[in-house]
């Protein structure tokens, strides 16, 4: 199912990418209909299964590239984007909730269960399946779900990523790639 920033069932008719550089190593941007769908970072374990990416446009996608530089630059703390979330309504039932997740913090994959209306005891395994999945790194922010003791836990970019993304938001990057 491919949804709008509202939730509302879309088709896409046009589908394109492109790929900029970040401090992530270069990643790859992809589109429906000039909504944001994908950001797939260096060895994201699902990025063979994103495709099709569409036709390349190196220019069209403007005003991500503007929001991605101010992310990690440490001057944007939130995304304002149209995006498309392609997943299951549950996956985007998820996906919405991670974007609850203030700049800066980390929940557990119970508080995100519990932020979208489940029992955390039963859906958190469910929770994390989903989170996974996030075709949106950094802009649905997976990298700030950890463990319910602490840890650093999945990201399907690895966890260094992982690690320098909260780094970033605590103002304490070490990492580049």
């Amino acid at each position: 199912m491919l949804v709008d920033e509202t939730g509302t069932a879309v088709s896409a008719t046009a589908v394109t990418h492109t790929v900029v550089t970040t401090p992530l190593g270069p990643t790859t941007l992809v589109a429906h209909d000039g909504r944001l769908s994908a950001l797939l970072m260096p060895s994201s374990k699902y990025a063979e299964v994103q495709g099709p990416f569409g036709e390349r446009d190196d220019d069209g996608f403007g005003e991500v590239r503007t929001q991605l530089d101010e992310y990690f630059a440490g001057r944007r703390t939130a995304f304002d984007l149209p995006l498309a979330l392609v997943g299951t309504p549950f996956q985007v039932r998820v996906w919405e909730g991670l974007l609850a997740i203030p700049y800066g913090q980390t929940w557990s994959y119970g508080q995100v269960a519990e932020s979208i209306g489940l029992d955390p005891r039963t859906s958190s395994r469910a929770v994390g399946a989903a989170n996974g999945r996030n075709r949106i790194a950094v802009v649905v922010p997976c990298h700030r779900v950890i463990g319910a003791n602490g840890t650093l836990t999945g990201f399907a970019a690895g966890l260094d990523r992982k690690r320098f993304l909260l780094e970033l938001e605590e103002g304490t990057p070490d990492l580049l790639f």
